[in-house]
């Protein structure tokens, strides 16, 4: 009988995030297809289960290995796909096997799991009804005021290399854009860094390193932009009058509208509310 592909997510950090039928998925495994075999060892090092074969399955060799696996499957072989980290497929290798599995009327099981984008996107605080994946950010200023013109909220690596000049690159064009950087997600120094691009590319002007997600709000009007800072301003006013204090009634009005406590504040008072 013919066997099947399974698409195994892998923990991106945190190796309690590896579930039960994943792990299962990689013990019966009778072939791991791999981005990078020396981390799929040290994968099974690590869970203390026996290692079946390896075989690798990367950028350069994708195409003609697609072919290979699945004539393996054919034969009923059960090979288990998986990337350096996260969900295969997802700005990794994996999508011609998919893709020679289904043409063939292969089974291809998908296992749920592990994947930065995802994590990254509701760890931002950014809205998630709306989103797009770049792949890692673009490096020319056309292709990068394109994503910032988008009106979805934008998902992208980046390396850590060229996190500050990316950053730097994109405060030119919109620094007051709400952003998160979102470096070693799961792992021991976790960091979701947020604020606006011109704020995070102050903070990120050096080399940093890790694992990096970068996430930038959707591009909105200057004219809906001033109209909620406007309601939310003279919310503000409101319960300021009515007896609460300005910079505590100003946190609560920015977490329910959506604007900044700081810009609040200052709309309010006139004073740099770090004075």
């Amino acid at each position: 009988m013919p066997g099947r592909l399974i698409v195994c997510p892998t923990p991106i950090g945190n190796l309690e995030d590896l579930s039960p039928r994943a792990r299962r998925a990689l013990v019966e495994a009778d072939l791991i297809a791999a981005e990078d075999t020396r981390r799929a060892g040290l994968l099974y090092d690590r869970l203390v289960i026996p290692r079946p074969r390896f075989v690798s399955n990367h950028e350069g060799n994708e195409a003609e290995r697609a072919v290979q696996l699945a004539q393996q499957i054919e034969r009923g072989a059960k090979v288990v796909l998986i990337s350096e980290a996260g969900t295969p497929a997802i700005s990794d290798p994996g999508y011609r096997l998919i893709r020679a599995c289904i043409d063939r009327d292969l089974d291809v099981e998908v296992l749920p799991g592990p994947s930065a984008v995802i994590t990254a996107l509701v760890a931002s605080g950014m809205p998630t009804d709306r989103w797009r994946f770049e792949g890692f950010l673009p490096r020319r200023a056309g292709e990068l005021e394109r994503a910032l013109g988008s009106a979805e909220t934008v998902v992208a690596f980046e390396s850590p290399r060229r996190l500050p000049d990316s950053l730097a690159a994109l405060a030119a064009l919109a620094p007051d854009r709400p952003a998160a950087v979102c470096r070693e997600l799961t792992k021991l120094h976790e960091e979701v860094a947020r604020g606006t691009l011109g704020e995070l590319a102050r903070r990120f002007r050096d080399q940093v390193k890790g694992e990096i997600v970068v996430v930038i709000a959707p591009a909105r009007s200057v004219a809906a932009a001033r109209a909620d800072l406007a309601f939310a301003v003279d919310a503000l006013r409101r319960l300021v009058q009515s007896g609460a204090r300005p910079r505590a009634a100003a946190a609560v009005v920015a977490a329910l509208t959506n604007t900044r406590a700081n810009d609040l504040y200052r709309a309010l008072t006139g004073r740099d509310p770090r004075e």
